[in-house]
């Protein structure tokens, strides 16, 4: 996701002029004022011919929003600090709808909600006297990877809230009801009818939780305590990379320990931890996110697991199941706070990568100037790298949202 969009600047005299709210009534005014009338005609029609698609859509716009936001905040603030003239910070993208100017910045508000980006002189031209490119690389890296390093501190704070609002827990430890023959849990000696206790010496406390702590350390053995017949053993199991279809990373299928009859779900209980348990426990479950996305990318390169890409649209979708699979709506806080974590982790893993367009790729071309020997690439020449990973993103975006739209039709849900 490009949420960043930062001109050059370095000539420009942000000073001069009007700004949008000092003029007169204008052409451009009237369209604006006409283009807000047919959105918000829009949105009535949505709300009354598909009101679950409208809630959906909102929740992940007002989601995106504040991730995206915090993010540009970041790059805002750490280039405030080292003196970098910021010429605009905008919420969503233009076409404009409002601009004020305080100081030397703008803050504008812009049509498209999608996202927001900074205006920081002199990205790559370091002739401006208070540009980016102007500045020490050290300065540099920290301006551009402030944001990602922001959303990847965010999901801390995010989970701790969800643990602390009430919310439901499954109840009962997770139970082995069948050992696949010829698997590294056959190999080892578990068997059905085995239930779990630990996994690594961590409290596996019901069937999310194991199963989440085999998936972390997968490609290592890990020690299984388990309960059988009334005695506590512990049982070294390979957590193996190379999974067969239809099998786990150890070979075992497991269930809730006690079920409800009615409806065949594990039975749940209400939870609010206090923020000195929380807040830890906040961070525990950031790192266990980031492990597991660390091992989801080293089974692409494997070849073990294929990449599966969701965009805007598949993520909203999900947004609203999250939130109608709630009991109400105090109860949909909880589960929804958890996805903008695992959004902001997606988001912050996203732009450290070292590709075309995003942070992680501006860093790259820092550190290639920076290090012994390092080329000195013209600003043209990286302006035009970045505008065809633009150009390759955007064409990534509409083939994904054309999947998503395909399933959504289909009546297929994310989460089967």
């Amino acid at each position: 996701m490009n949420d960043n969009w930062r001109g050059d600047g370095a000539n420009e005299d942000p000073g001069s002029g009007p700004t949008v709210g000092a003029r007169p009534a204008s052409g451009p005014q009237l369209r604006n004022l006409m283009t807000a009338g047919l959105v918000l005609v829009g949105i009535v029609i949505a709300f009354f011919m598909a009101r679950q698609a409208l809630t959906s859509a909102l929740l992940f716009i007002g989601i995106l929003l504040a991730l995206v936001l915090a993010h540009e905040a970041a790059h805002f603030a750490t280039a405030k600090m080292f003196g970098i003239r910021v010429h605009e910070f905008g919420v969503g993208f233009p076409p404009k709808i409002w601009g004020k100017r305080f100081g030397e910045t703008e803050y504008s508000v812009n049509w498209l909600p999608i996202g927001g980006f900074v205006r920081l002189e002199g990205e790559e031209n370091p002739t401006g006297p208070r540009s980016l490119a102007g500045r020490p690389a050290w300065q540099r890296l920290i301006v551009l990877g402030a944001g990602a390093i922001i959303n990847l501190i965010l999901p801390v704070f995010l989970f701790a809230a969800a643990l602390t609002i009430p919310h439901q827990e499954a109840e009962g430890r997770a139970v082995i009801s069948e050992v696949i023959e010829g698997s590294p849990a056959a190999t080892a000696g578990l068997l059905a009818g085995d239930v779990i206790l630990e996994i690594q010496g961590r409290d596996a406390k019901n069937l999310v939780e194991a199963s989440r702590y085999v998936r972390i350390y997968q490609g290592e053995v890990i020690d299984m305590t388990v309960r059988r017949d009334g005695e506590v053993i512990t049982i070294p199991v390979q957590s193996r990379w190379n999974v067969p279809d239809g099998e786990g990373p150890t070979g075992i299928t497991i269930s809730p320990e006690a079920v409800n009859p009615l409806d065949g779900q594990a039975f749940t209980t209400t939870v609010a931890l206090p923020p000195w348990e929380s807040i830890p426990e906040g961070f525990r479950l950031t790192y266990d996110t980031m492990i597991l996305a660390r091992n989801q990318i080293i089974s692409w390169f494997k070849g073990t697991s294929s990449p599966e890409f969701q965009g805007p649209v598949g993520i909203a979708q999900t947004t609203g199941e999250v939130a109608s699979s709630a009991d109400s709506r105090v109860g949909a806080i909880s589960p929804l706070l958890e996805l903008a974590a695992l959004l902001s982790i997606n988001l912050g893993v996203l732009n450290l990568l070292p590709l075309p367009m995003l942070d992680g790729g501006r860093m790259f071309f820092v550190a290639i100037r920076t290090l012994p020997g390092g080329k000195r690439i013209t600003p043209e020449r990286e302006a035009i790298v970045h505008l065809v990973g633009f150009i390759a993103f955007m064409a990534l975006a509409l083939v994904v949202t054309f999947i998503d739209i395909s399933r959504i039709a289909n009546g297929d849900s994310v989460f089967r």
